[in-house]
């Protein structure tokens, strides 16, 4: 996969993992792009590890489901350096 198609990976996948987590997170597109690329490498690591395969096919489900739960635990991850609390008053 490219770097075009790892971009709109990241966006998609970053997106979708952001309105997973609850909470505001803040910082937009490009928060989600970051979050989202993050997300694909590290839900790529996790499925490395766990002999799931190669992770390199933009249309395989595989590939989503790792890159969103990546994503989900960047946000995550985020959320509790930063300080954000799950709901917002």
């Amino acid at each position: 996969m490219g770097i075009i198609g790892w971009l709109v990976l990241g966006l998609i996948a970053g997106a979708i993992a952001r309105l997973i987590l609850p909470g505001h997170q803040g910082s937009g597109w490009l928060g989600a792009l970051i979050t989202g690329i993050l997300g694909a490498i590290l839900g790529g690591w996790i499925a490395s590890l766990l002999g799931v395969g190669a992770m390199d096919e933009f249309f395989s489900l595989g590939t989503w489901i790792f890159a969103i739960l990546g994503g989900v635990i960047v946000a995550f991850i985020w959320q509790a350096i930063t300080g954000r609390k799950g709901a917002r008053h």
